[in-house]
C-alpha cells in the first residue's frame, strides 16, 4: 500500500512540476534510451548474480507490495503452537514429540494451527530442533549456536537478494550517462539541422540522465531499502521458535518459555500479556 502511494507521490511531483513549468511530457518519451538503461541494468545483474539470488529477487516484488508477512495474530498462533509443544514435552517428556515431527502433516497439535502447518519453512525449521530434543540434545547453548548459524545463513540469503536490488539501484545513473552519450553522440551525427530539430535531439539525449537518477533514487533505491526492512521483519519468526525452544531447554515452564519468546517481538505486532494469556486458555487439551 505504501508502495504505491509512494510511487504515485514521486512521478506524480516530478511529472505535475515538470508541466507547471511548461514542460511538454511528450518530451520524455524515449522509448529507446528507455530500452539502453532498462536492458543494461538486467544484464549486470545477470552477470553479477547467481540464479539463486535472480529468483529469490524475481520473487520479492511482491514482498515490497505486502510488507511483512507476519502480523500480530501471526504471533499469536506462533506462540500458542510453542505453548502446546512446550506443555506436551514438561507432561510427557521430549519423547512425545517424535510422532509429531516426523510427521507434521499428520500432526494433533499443528493440525489446530493452520496458518503455522501451511508455512513449510517455518514448520520444518521447528521440527528439526524439536527432533533434536526427542534424540537426547540438552545442552541448550550448543543448540543455540546452530540455531543461530542457521539463521544467519538465512539472514545473508536474504541479504545479497536485497543488495542485489540495491547494486541494480545504484548502477541506473551511470547508464543513464551512458544513454545521454549515445544519445549526443547521434546528435553530433545531424549537426547541420537546424536549431529547433538539434534541441529537440539534445533534450532527448537529456533524457537518459534525467531517467537514471530518477529510477535510481526514486524507486529501485527505496525497494531495496524496503525489501531489507521486511526480510528483517519476518526474520523474527523464526527468532522467536529460537528462543521459545532454548527457554524450554533451560527447564522452564510453557508460559515462561513461551513469554521469553515474546519479548523480542518489535511492538507494532507484539501481542500483550493478556491477549497471550486469553489465547493459550483456549487451547484444547492434547
Amino acid at each position: 500500500m505504501f508502495f504505491i502511494i509512494g510511487f504515485v507521490v514521486v512521478f506524480g511531483s516530478v511529472a505535475g512540476g515538470y508541466v507547471a513549468l511548461g514542460g511538454h511530457l511528450d518530451v520524455l518519451w524515449q522509448p529507446f534510451e528507455f530500452v539502453i538503461i532498462g536492458g543494461s541494468a538486467i544484464g549486470q545483474l545477470l552477470i553479477a548474480s547467481p540464479k539463486k539470488v535472480i529468483g529469490g529477487l524475481a520473487g520479492s516484488f511482491g514482498k515490497i507490495l505486502k510488507g511483512a508477512k507476519y502480523k500480530k495474530e501471526s504471533y499469536l498462533e506462533l506462540l500458542s503452537v510453542l505453548y502446546s509443544v512446550f506443555r506436551l514435552a514438561k507432561s510427557k517428556g521430549d519423547l512425545a514429540l517424535e510422532t509429531h515431527v516426523e510427521k507434521p502433516e499428520e500432526s494433533t497439535i499443528f493440525s489446530k494451527f493452520p496458518d503455522f502447518s501451511s508455512d513449510h519453512h517455518a514448520v520444518e525449521f521447528l521440527c528439526d530442533y524439536l527432533r533434536l530434543l526427542t534424540l537426547g540434545a540438552s545442552t541448550s547453548h550448543e543448540v543455540e549456536a546452530v540455531m543461530e548459524q542457521e539463521l544467519e545463513t538465512h539472514h545473508n540469503e536474504d541479504h545479497d537478494i536485497a543488495h542485489a536490488m540495491g547494486n541494480m539501484g545504484e548502477a541506473f545513473p551511470a547508464l543513464g550517462i551512458v544513454a545521454a552519450v549515445l544519445g549526443v553522440i547521434h546528435t553530433m551525427g545531424s549537426i547541420t539541422e537546424p536549431p529547433e530539430v538539434l534541441g529537440h535531439l539534445i533534450g532527448g539525449a537529456l533524457v537518459g540522465t534525467f531517467f537514471g537518477i530518477l529510477i535510481s533514487y526514486g524507486l529501485v533505491g527505496p525497494m531495496a531499502k524496503s525489501l531489507e526492512a521486511v526480510f528483517a521483519a519476518d526474520s523474527k519468526y523464526l527468532e522467536c521458535i529460537k528462543t521459545g525452544i532454548v527457554a524450554h531447554m533451560q527447564g522452564y515452564a510453557p508460559q515462561v518459555s513461551i513469554e521469553f519468546a515474546r519479548k523480542i517481538l518489535g511492538s507494532d505486532v507484539r501481542p500483550s500479556f493478556a491477549e497471550l494469556e486469553e489465547q493459550i486458555q483456549n487451547i484444547p487439551a492434547d
